[in-house]
This record gives structure tokens, C-alpha cells and sequence, in this order.
């Protein structure tokens, strides 16, 4: 990972002269002071770097959200900012980033993404008297500010399910990133539900991110003969054993993890491979129901289709400035009473309902997807009908 960009107090001062009310630009600084009529909010995920696909849809959901509330009077008559913060899904980095941005000043937080990130940097916001609504979904982050993202508790079950239930494994691989804190749980998380419905594990293969060929690895799950090879692995890694799956002809069924869960798997794949491996995600943002004119907004703003993740910081920053407008403030035992007690809130994600003892979404949805004929992702219907699921 490059050392990420640092900048003088007088640069981040000058920037915010220029920051636009709905955030300022995409390249990841998290400059500026804080201002008498502006409320800053960080935006933290992979904003450059492998991972940056996943980093600016967040980013522009958040934006839009800011630029949406501004347009209605702003929150508590101030206009939102966001502000980038970038961690190029390094944890080292990220500690960087989320220092600089609490001394520029920050009133609440988004993110991040990343759940290694996410151990080091959330306990930075918190300990500034923030309340983050984070992005990330590993269990080891509960209690760490908010989320509106499944959770590997969650996760796992529908992964083993999907197997079992529609791909009818009896035998599994496992590939998985052991550098990662979500791709560790997650990975042994399926591999115990798997055994406990009876499936043998033949395999569980180590896979080192970054790395330019993953041919010896695939060549290894193939060779195990398993049913199904289950690729828990951000995508970028997940693209590249999706692809290198249809290069050899391996005759295992391909389905990779969460983790990969991105527009950005289709890209690194070639929809070819990215067809012959199924996803296990979230609703599309045009699944979800109710969303027309939200996707119609995001497009008419930023000039593409919602990222897979902007839906959830859309509705993050929306949920934040609710909670202020209801408590009159960002003070956060103000903002905790009011998040545990969120029952039922609507947003571009559906309803939501917060789990008090974990600040976790209950229940958050979890599917399976595919790649429709447009070449994005959408709920897969014959894993729906297999497991009766209602979507």
C-alpha cells in the first residue's frame, strides 16, 4: 500500500475554502476546518487503491444524501459537508487518515468499509465523542458505533445455505484471504455452518491479496474435486479466481463471498467469469423497492448507476441527520438513545431496525446475486426459489 498523503494544516485550511456543501473532491483528502455554518461529516472507505470502486460509490452516496438535505434548509438550519477520508482499506493507513480528520474537525462520521480498518479507526471517532454508522461486517466491530450491513453471524448462514440448499454440495473448498479480519471470521464461519449441515470441508486455501496470478491456487481447489469452491476474498481477488476458474474449465461450481460484493467483481472478471460465479450480496440498488426515483437521482447527479454500496451510506448520512434533527444536536449519549431505540426507519435500503446491544441492523438482508442481462447484479431467482426467499 502507498503511505497515504499528508497535508499541512495550512493546505487542508486552504482546501475548505473551496469544499462545495455536498462534499469536496474525489481524491480522498480528508482536508478542511471545521466552520460556524457548515456540519462536517467524514465519509472513511478505500477512496483510492484496489478497493477504490468501493470507496466512491460510498462517497457519492453520502454526497448525494448532503447535497439532498442542503437543498431541503440543510440540518439544524447548517449545510452538511462531507468529508473524504481515505484508508486505501490499510488499517496503518487508515489510522493516518481518521487522525487527521478528527484534528481538522469532524461532527459525525461514516464508515468505513473495512472491518480490519474499522477495529483501529472506530475507536478513534468514539474516543473524539463521535457516533460512527460504520460500514462494516464483521462481528468483532459490534458495539463500535452503528451499521446498517449484514454481519458475518448473518452472512454465513445464507453462504452455507446457498450451497447446500440450491447448489446441492455435499463437498467444499474454501479459498480465503488470511490477512483480514472479515475474511478470517467469515471463512470459518461458513465452514462451521457447512459441517454442522453435514458437508465435508476438503479444503480451505490461503489467498495472499494483491498478488498478479492466482493460477496455482485455483489449479489446487480444481484438483480437490469439491462441489462447489467458495471464494471468501475481497473482490479484486475474487475477480481473479472467478477468472482464472473459467481459464482452467474447472468443473466446481464458483460462488464467492460477501466480501467480493461489488460492480468492480463484473469489471476485474469479464462478465464471462463473472457469470459462472454467483455473489453473495445485497439487494442490487435497483432491488430495492421503492428505489426509481433514488437511482434516477444518482444518475442525473453523478453521471453513472449507484455503486453497490452508495444505497448504504445514502441511507447512513440519513440516518445520522435524523438523529440529530430528533435530538437537536451530534452530542452522542443524545445520538446512542436515539439509534438503539430506531425501530422500522425507511430508507433507499428498506426498513431498519437497530439492535441495541450490537448497534447492528436486525434482521439485515442477505442474498445471493448474479449477473443480469444489463451486466450489473440482481438478486439470483433460482437461488430465491431454492431456498424460498422472499426477494
Amino acid at each position: 500500500m502507498r503511505p497515504v498523503r499528508v497535508l499541512s494544516v495550512l493546505l487542508i485550511v486552504a482546501a475548505s475554502q473551496f469544499a462545495i456543501a455536498c462534499g469536496s473532491d474525489d481524491s480522498g483528502d480528508s482536508g478542511g476546518t471545521s466552520s460556524a455554518d457548515t456540519w462536517r461529516i467524514g465519509l472513511e472507505g478505500p477512496l483510492t487503491g484496489e478497493q477504490s470502486g468501493v470507496g466512491q460509490g460510498m462517497l457519492k452516496g453520502a454526497q448525494m444524501a448532503a447535497s439532498q438535505l442542503n437543498s431541503q434548509g440543510g440540518l439544524l438550519d447548517k449545510d452538511v459537508e462531507i468529508i473524504p477520508i481515505d484508508d486505501k482499506a490499510d488499517p496503518a493507513t487508515g489510522v493516518t487518515a481518521a487522525n487527521e480528520a478528527i484534528e481538522a474537525g469532524l461532527d459525525g462520521v461514516v464508515g468505513p468499509y473495512n472491518s480490519g480498518v474499522g477495529l483501529e479507526t472506530l475507536p478513534l471517532y468514539i474516543k473524539d465523542g463521535l457516533v460512527p454508522i460504520r460500514l462494516t461486517s464483521d462481528n468483532a466491530t459490534d458495539n463500535m458505533g452503528y451499521t446498517l450491513q449484514p454481519m458475518t453471524d448473518e452472512i454465513a448462514p445464507v453462504a452455507a445455505e446457498a450451497m447446500t440448499k440450491w447448489l446441492g454440495a455435499k463437498t467444499v473448498a474454501i479459498a480465503y484471504d488470511p490477512t483480514t479480519p472479515y475474511t478470517k471470521t467469515v471463512s470459518s464461519g461458513v465452514k462451521s455452518e457447512l459441517e454442522g449441515m453435514g458437508v465435508k470441508v476438503v479444503a480451505m486455501e490461503k489467498i495472499q491479496p494483491g498478488e498478479s496470478d492466482y493460477a496455482d491456487a485455483v489449479t489446487k481447489l480444481g484438483d480437490t474435486g469439491a462441489d462447489v469452491v467458495y471464494a471468501a476474498v475481497y473482490y479484486p481477488e475474487g475477480a481473479a479466481i472467478a477468472k482464472e476458474m473459467l481459464s482452467q474449465n474447472i468443473k466446481s461450481q464458483c460462488l464467492a463471498d460477501y466480501g467480493s460484493y461489488d460492480t468492480g467483481f463484473i469489471t476485474d472478471a469479464g462478465e464471462a467469469a463473472a457469470k459462472n460465479c454467483p455473489v453473495v450480496g445485497v439487494p442490487a440498488p435497483d432491488d430495492f423497492q421503492g428505489s426509481e426515483q433514488l437511482n434516477k437521482d444518482f444518475k442525473q447527479d453523478f453521471g453513472e448507476a449507484a455503486g453497490t454500496w452508495s444505497p448504504y451510506a445514502y441511507d447512513s448520512v440519513n440516518l445520522l441527520a435524523d438523529a440529530v434533527k430528533s435530538e437537536g444536536s451530534f452530542d452522542s449519549t443524545k445520538l446512542n438513545e436515539y439509534l438503539d431505540a430506531v425501530d422500522g426507519w425507511k430508507g433507499w435500503t428498506g426498513s431498519v431496525t437497530i439492535d441495541a446491544k450490537t448497534g447492528n441492523r436486525d434482521p439485515a438482508t442477505v442474498v445471493v446475486t448474479s449477473v443480469n442481462q444489463d451486466g450489473g447484479f440482481s438478486v439470483d431467482s433460482e437461488w430465491s426459489k431454492a431456498v424460498d426467499a422472499p426477494y
